[in-house]
């Protein structure tokens, strides 16, 4: 029991407000909710929503003076925690932004550039497309409730101010990182693959017959085999993006030992 009511204040506060930074820290970067054409304000009220169910299930926090240097650096801790399990997801999703940007280039779409609402920036329409595939089987894979689970988990793992990262942990992120590369070629590989036949036939038929000048029409016919071969092989998204997703839940899972 505390003496004063004003100890009973800063602990109910340190409870609530310690897990909302964390919480926050994710739902900044988390696929889906964390793309800056979501207003902050639902952004915000997700997170607290999420904290204050959270918060009566957690131990009480150690730290009550919320005034305090070494608050400051349990924020920072918290902060970190949090913007570490969102970045694993926005690298996954990001696998797939970069096999359209990929298709994009060698089938000539790349003319029709959009802006990519997870970071703001000029991609082409693509890679637009396949973001937003990507997002929608996130949801449907119940994405969200998997995050909500990793970010609920890491408070059993990692306590507020008990914080202890191991070194190999961002040594996993950076590698996994370098096969997002990797995964988003394997992803285009088939289409760049049957792309680069239609050019090999284009360039045959030019060198067997200089005068009809094939590459006049050689831009509109690989742009529409392009499309054509996008949607032929679309079967192969949700594997892709399912094997993609249970790395991502298990890097998560090594990274805050569940």
């Amino acid at each position: 029991m505390f003496e004063y009511p004003l100890d009973v204040i800063m602990q109910w506060l340190a409870d609530f407000l310690l897990p909302a930074i964390r919480i926050s820290a994710m739902v900044m970067l988390m696929i889906g909710i964390g793309a800056k054409t979501i207003p902050m304000r639902i952004k915000s009220a997700f997170a607290l929503m999420t904290a204050f169910v959270v918060a009566p299930v957690l131990p009480p926090s150690t730290f009550t003076n919320l005034f305090s240097f070494e608050m400051i650096l349990v924020v920072m801790q918290e902060i970190l925690i949090g913007s570490i399990i969102g970045f694993i997801s926005t690298l996954m999703i990001n696998t797939f932004v970069l096999a359209g940007q990929m298709l994009a280039m060698q089938t000539g779409l790349g003319f029709a550039s959009i802006i990519d609402p997870l970071n703001g920036t000029s991609v082409p329409a693509v890679g637009q497309f396949y973001l937003i595939l990507a997002t929608l089987l996130f949801w449907i894979f119940d994405g969200h409730l998997t995050m909500i689970h990793m970010i609920v988990h890491s408070f059993k793992v990692f306590p507020i101010g008990q914080y202890v990262w191991d070194i190999q942990s961002f040594k996993d992120i950076a590698n996994w990182g370098a096969w997002l590369f990797a995964t988003a070629l394997v992803l285009a590989l088939a289409p760049i693959t049957a792309i680069m036949v239609v050019n090999l036939a284009f360039g045959i038929m030019t060198r067997a017959a200089p005068q009809l000048n094939i590459f006049t029409i050689g831009f509109p016919v690989t742009m529409t085999s392009g499309l054509i071969i996008i949607w032929l092989t679309m079967d192969n998204f949700t594997m892709h993006f399912e094997g993609q997703w249970e790395n991502a839940v298990q890097l998560m899972c090594d990274v805050i030992k569940c």
